[in-house]
């Protein structure tokens, strides 16, 4: 526990020791595949994904741990590191397949004058999930995040690729260059890519995340390998706290702990939206003994567990 008076509110200049953050606040960040506690079905339906070569549509409110489900995959399976498209209502398929900096290939011309290096690959990167359709003997792990927050019709958009498993780079088909290396998204790797086309050899482990904020087409569905998160139980967040603050979680009270999950789980099954990780802050302030009391503790508990649906 390292709650502390950091702030008094006088004014005055002083020296203060913030001690260390709470595990999952640390940076770099961590991969937490070690902490992931799968909740009932998940299991089996990563591993129906995995043996149809399908992407797993992941449904549930946010914070309840969706996007981490392919960090521990990726992790067990040494699928190398994950690949990242975090989808926003601009997204659309090709920034995801391939970036091509038109402007800043014009501008490199200008400054070459005559006779310049007019080579294209510069100004050419694959995106994330182009990335992940490259070549290999071993699949690579790509999460779409939140893909319920994109425009409409992204997912029908994705629906030729995703069957296909192959796209192709107008700009590098027409290239005078029949093969060409290609910056791969996220790293400073390149990769070849002959005539302009990518053609994955192993279909990548996708996972896509979704708020159940709207409905997708059927076309799109039939593809997917879905799973919805179900209401987590007091059982399970005990296993997640443990597994995420371990000693610190022991050394306060356990009935705190307990009252602080079974809170928790009261709430969600009321229909309050609550994230997983706001009871991991709740734990992290509320117990041991150095935690706040008497009308404090009350004043702490509705700062970290605030509904998420309220201003």
């Amino acid at each position: 526990m390292t709650w502390q008076p950091f702030y008094v509110g006088d004014g005055t200049p002083r020296d203060v020791d913030l001690g260390e953050p709470p595990p999952w606040r640390t940076f770099p960040r961590q991969a937490v595949h070690r902490q992931f506690q799968p909740p009932s079905g998940l299991v089996g339906a990563v591993n129906a994904a995995l043996a149809l070569r399908r992407p797993l549509l992941i449904t549930g409110p946010a914070g309840s741990g969706k996007s981490t489900v392919i960090e521990q995959v990726a992790a067990e399976l040494k699928l190398g590191e994950v690949l990242r498209w975090h989808i926003t209502s601009r997204s659309t398929l090709t920034d995801a397949l391939y970036r091509y900096d038109a402007l800043g290939r014009i501008h490199a011309q200008r400054l070459d004058g005559p006779g310049g290096s007019d080579d294209i690959t510069p100004f050419l990167q694959l995106g994330p999930l182009g990335t992940a359709l490259l070549p290999g003997p071993r699949p690579r792990a790509l999460l779409i995040d939140e893909i319920d927050k994109g425009d409409l019709d992204l997912p029908s958009d994705l629906l030729d690729v995703l069957e296909r498993g192959e796209f192709e780079i107008p700009e590098l088909a027409r290239y005078r260059e029949t093969e060409v290396l290609v910056r791969e998204w996220g790293s400073a790797e390149r990769s070849w890519v002959e005539r302009g086309r990518v053609q994955c050899g192993a279909f990548p482990f996708i996972v896509m995340t979704s708020n159940g904020e709207r409905d997708f087409p059927p076309a799109f569905l039939r593809r997917c390998i879905r799973y919805v998160m179900p209401l987590p139980t007091a059982e399970t967040l005990l296993r997640i706290v443990d597994a995420h603050l371990g000693a610190e979680g022991d050394a306060g009270s356990s009935s705190q702990v307990y009252a602080l999950v079974a809170e928790f789980v009261a709430r969600v099954a009321e229909g309050q939206t609550l994230a997983i990780d706001q009871l991991l802050n709740a734990v992290h302030l509320l117990t041991g003994g150095s935690a706040p009391g008497g009308e404090e503790t009350q004043e702490v508990m509705n700062l970290v567990l605030r509904e998420l649906s309220r201003a």
